[in-house]
């Protein structure tokens, strides 16, 4: 019984796979795919916020340009 479960589960995820062809490659170096550890991101973004007076399209808090908050 295990075996033949295990053997299920194994065709099912190996039928999951399929090989990406060189065209449909273009789009996986776009930056918008990319997946991003998200506290590192909103620190990043807060940073250049107060340092660069930039607040751009994610609102919040600027300071002056000096780095002086």
């Amino acid at each position: 019984m295990r075996i033949s479960i295990l053997c299920l589960l194994t065709l099912w995820a190996l039928g999951s796979c399929a090989t990406v062809k060189e065209y449909e490659k273009a789009m996986i170096n776009d930056p918008d795919m990319e997946l991003s550890d998200r506290k590192s991101n909103r620190y990043i973004t807060t940073f250049h916020s107060y340092r660069e007076a930039a607040s751009g399209a994610n609102g919040g808090k600027t300071g002056g340009g000096c780095g002086c908050n």
